[in-house]
């Protein structure tokens, strides 16, 4: 990790900018942690991948407080099955030296938490001034017929109350033609104004972005926040040695697409390319925590700014511009007092709580060598142990 830098402050260009600390690794007790509840942490970590079938496959962990990673550790396998087997309902091990170890250096496939950085990008553009956050989508996209009539809003888009329904099956047209034409034509199915989770909102939103500003969203993400920040190993897809997800195969799946590895997971996200507003993002954990630091501090990190502090306040405060906000079933005790966070279908998740100026970082191939039940209670204890490292 960068070194942690005090700063005050530097002159460039003749002007002075400010500095806020960058992470370090350290230990538990300078970031002003329990030592018992952080080595708990990462025992709990470490459990999530044994076992028959384990949580995981593998798993890494980062988590802090203030400018210091207190946590910092890997468990298991980034790859550790050649396939699934449905009539065992079990993986097929490869042998011991054609598995592939966790690390703390590996990338994952994002999923949801792809929808952060969209956001991001979106209350960029509404600090610039070029995108208002209660304007009608149908004034950046008239052609988007089924929110445009409806007056659905950028505010909802973001805060997923536009009434449209969770997904659309775009992996089962014929080309991209047939593709955007469903996303032109969706009208919202819910009423408007009550939560409903939707990847269609983050697919408007990213058309919406690209239409405005004439870039890409891969684009504007790199631009707007992995560059300034120095988060080297974020991206959209390919990228080879992330840790492997799913043998997707029908039925299980919506797609006949083998053991997959460093492309991406979600369906609808391949089928549009591997960059969409939804999923498609890789990252580590140690990129992520610089993520979290980020806004925990503001909106800066060294000398980058990407979010000034008042439009950081708004994208977490509840309910919460893309990121969840207070929501025990996965953040644990952290929620209460304006945690906010995401997770992502793959196994992937963070959590950042001002109150406390904490953030855990879990990222998990749960879906490796396939998709089962969804089970968030190793995330929410993951929050929950450093909430009681706090106290």
């Amino acid at each position: 990790m960068p070194p942690l830098a005090f700063e005050s402050g530097r002159f460039e260009s003749g002007r002075r900018e400010l500095s806020t600390p960058r992470l370090r690794v350290d230990t538990p007790e300078r970031a002003g942690l329990d030592p018992e509840e952080t080595r708990l942490l990462v025992r709990d970590v470490v459990d999530l991948t044994v076992g028959d079938p384990p949580w995981a496959a593998g798993a890494v962990v980062v988590a802090g407080r203030g400018p210091v990673i207190a946590v910092r550790e890997a468990a298991g396998w980034a790859v550790r099955y050649s396939g699934y087997d449905p009539a065992a309902d079990a993986g097929v091990e490869l042998p011991a030296g054609e598995r592939v170890p966790m690390t703390v250096g590996t990338p994952f496939d994002l999923a949801s938490l792809t929808k952060l950085f969209t956001s991001v990008a979106a209350v960029q553009q509404i600090e610039r001034g070029t995108l208002g956050i209660d304007a009608l989508v149908g004034a950046y996209l008239p052609d988007f017929r089924g929110a445009a009539e409806h007056g659905v809003t950028v505010r909802r888009l973001l805060t997923h109350t536009s009434g449209l329904r969770p997904e659309l099956p775009l992996y089962d047209c014929a080309g991209d033609a047939e593709r955007m034409a469903l996303l032109r034509a969706e009208a919202p199915s819910g009423e408007p104004g009550e939560y409903l989770y939707s990847d269609l909102n983050m697919l408007l939103l990213q058309q919406l972005l690209e239409r405005l500003t004439g870039r890409t969203l891969d684009v504007l993400v790199h631009e707007g926040i992995t560059r300034p920040l120095g988060m080297t190993a974020t991206g959209f897809g390919p990228c080879p040695g992330a840790a492997a997800t799913e043998d997707q195969r029908r039925p299980w799946a919506r797609a006949d697409r083998g053991m997959l590895r460093g492309v991406v997971h979600d369906e609808n996200a391949w089928a549009l390319g591997g960059v969409a507003g939804h999923a498609g993002l890789f990252s580590t954990g140690d990129d992520l925590a610089v993520f979290c630091r980020t806004l925990l501090a503001g909106g800066s990190y060294g000398t980058a700014r990407i979010l000034g502090p008042d439009f950081v306040e708004l994208l977490l405060t509840a309910p919460g511009l893309g990121f969840a906000v207070d929501q025990p079933w996965f953040m644990g005790e952290l929620a209460g007092e304006g945690a906010a966070g995401h997770t992502g279908f793959t196994g992937t998740s963070l959590v950042l709580d001002p109150a406390t100026d904490t953030f855990v970082v879990l990222l998990a191939n749960t879906v490796h060598p396939v998709r089962r039940t969804p089970d968030s209670s190793p995330r929410a204890l993951a929050g929950t142990r450093m909430a009681t490292a706090v106290r």
